[in-house]
């Protein structure tokens, strides 16, 4: 008898822990990622900031399964999913048929329609994304040192991040950090020190998720690192000059997107019902409507809990994928419904964390808040925690300690000429 194959859409969180909990199930696992690596996420800022390598917080997907014989991997991009006929299409035509299809495809940063600004304001999803952010920051310094005119600049040392939850807040901090110590004594015309950071919120508050009491600690913490924090301020425009708020523009040459995320295109080929950020409406076990056999997990899923779609964060995406690969594990293994099925996904809230600078973070668990010295530690656990691999856990942490005693980031390495993007002199 053929055995029941199973295609898992992205090697995520979710992805990951749904084919770790079939390992020793009989049954033919494929996952395929247009990447060849986990990527985490969490951990992604600090590769955008210059305190951490590609390499510390990645992991081939091929090495991460090594040892689990009924699982293989494909690097490929699935354009289309047949749920009629249950395989996927990747991007060249090859055809995968599958008994069990779990999607963990992610998301992507939204800009609510204005695609334009994308040029101008790169978002954080991919380690692509990070290393372009990187370089465009390390280059703006370079550039300003060799600009004629200091006013302009100065341009180049103003860091505007749109969207306050957690990524801004972290972006903000980290890139204050860098402006503030890191590169203080490093250049002879210009003052680091004197570089703007600028971080923008619609809403009243930052950290729109935590309590109003962490929110107000987290804009202290930040504002005594020098970031402008603007609340209540409505991004209308973005170019190549700046940003243009409802309250006025900022002349500005480097312009980050925190603000909003769209579920994969993918998703739209299962021609099934969506919510407004394209993520699939799912039921209790994570399966789109009349379709047992096709799981839609993490940020691609729109999960109601306590009336509300579950957060898109790496606890949840994790928990799902647990739980989609014990029921089919099990479905699999005593060909009969899981019992699974009966009780449904059941959501562990673990709180939330976000760090500001060093020594400086606010989390929540529950009812107990906790901000600081307190909540950094927690938040450096946590994260060494679920990195994967031994030797990620302890370069990470090898790195944190070089940085929080010396204040300075080892991966300040711009790949790219800057001839191209110095501002060609005007001609008399």
């Amino acid at each position: 008898m053929d055995k029941k194959k199973i295609i898992i859409l992205g090697a995520g969180f979710g992805g990951i822990a749904a084919a770790k909990k079939l390992k020793g199930c009989d049954a033919e696992i494929l996952i395929i990622d247009k990447t060849n690596h986990f990527l985490f996420q969490p951990l992604l800022y600090q590769v955008a900031g210059a305190s951490l390598s590609a390499r510390d917080i990645t992991m081939p997907i091929r090495e991460i399964f090594a040892h689990q014989d009924n699982v293989s991997v494909i690097m490929g991009e699935v354009v289309e999913i047949h749920k009629g006929q249950k395989y996927v299409a990747l991007g060249n035509q090859d055809r995968h048929f599958y008994d069990y299809l779990i999607i963990g495809v992610g998301a992507r940063h939204s800009y609510f329609g204005n695609d334009q600004w994308e040029t101008h304001a790169p978002g954080l999803k991919t380690l692509t994304d990070a290393l372009t952010i990187r370089e465009k920051v390390l280059t703006s310094f370079e550039i300003a040192e060799r600009c004629p005119d200091l006013a302009e600049a100065y341009k180049y040392l103003t860091f505007a991040i749109v969207g306050g939850g957690p990524t801004g807040v972290e972006l903000a901090g980290t890139f204050a950090e860098i402006c503030k110590k890191t590169l203080k004594k490093n250049f002879s015309r210009i003052s680091s020190e004197k570089a703007r950071i600028i971080l923008i919120e619609g809403f009243n508050r930052i950290l729109p998720p935590f309590h109003p009491a962490l929110s107000h600690r987290a804009k202290l913490d930040l504002e005594k690192l020098g970031v402008e924090v603007l609340t209540e301020c409505k991004v209308t425009n973005i170019n190549e000059e700046g940003i243009q708020t409802d309250t006025g523009f900022i002349p500005c040459k480097n312009i980050l997107w925190a603000a909003g995320n769209q579920a994969s295109p993918l998703l739209k080929t299962l021609h099934t019902e969506c919510d407004r950020s394209g993520r699939v409406l799912v039921d209790h076990n994570l399966n789109i409507p009349g379709h047992n056999e096709i799981f839609v997990i993490g940020d691609a899923a729109n999960f109601q809990y306590k009336g509300a779609a579950l957060p898109a964060v790496a606890p949840a995406a994790k928990q799902q994928g647990t739980f989609v690969g014990k029921l089919v594990y099990q479905e699999i293994s005593k060909k009969h419904l899981s019992p699974l099925r009966k009780k449904g996904f059941s959501y562990l809230d673990k709180g939330g964390l976000a760090t500001i600078g060093t020594w400086k973070a606010v989390g929540y668990f529950k009812n107990i808040r906790f901000k600081g010295i307190l909540a950094w530690l927690i938040w450096g656990f946590v994260h060494i925690a679920y990195l994967i691999g031994h030797r990620n856990k302890i370069s990470v942490m090898l790195e944190w300690c070089l940085h929080t005693w010396t204040g300075k980031r080892g991966s300040r390495v711009i790949y790219g000429s800057i001839e191209e993007k110095i501002p060609k002199p005007h001609k008399k």
